[in-house]
């Protein structure tokens, strides 16, 4: 009985791991750690989370270009605002979070 319970509680973690990796990422923390210097302060010229003239002449270009030049860097961007451990995921999550007040 002591093994069925043991066998049972290590099934039940596993599940729980499980979902938890296969959580959406969340945009805004990945925001908070990753990409809040630059865009919060406009440093190196980045664009100020809802500031929408800023923005508009990039979304003009499409998500997916945003999404590209936030994976792979574009002029003073370093690839994944230089959090290379980022997935593209959780790259977009934070993008996302930063466009929702401007879309």
């Amino acid at each position: 009985m002591k093994r069925l319970a043991t066998l049972t509680l290590t099934g039940v973690a596993a599940l729980a791991l499980s979902a938890a990796v296969q959580a959406e990422p969340d945009g805004e923390a990945i925001y908070n750690q990753a990409c809040m210097a630059c865009h919060m302060t406009g440093a190196a010229g980045a664009p100020i989370k809802g500031d929408a003239a800023a923005w508009a002449p990039r979304l003009e270009q499409g998500m997916e270009t945003l999404y590209d030049h936030s994976i792979n860097g574009f002029q003073a961007m370093p690839a994944r605002g230089g959090f290379t451990n980022l997935s593209d995921e959780e790259v977009k999550a934070a993008v996302d979070f930063m466009l929702e007040p401007v879309l």
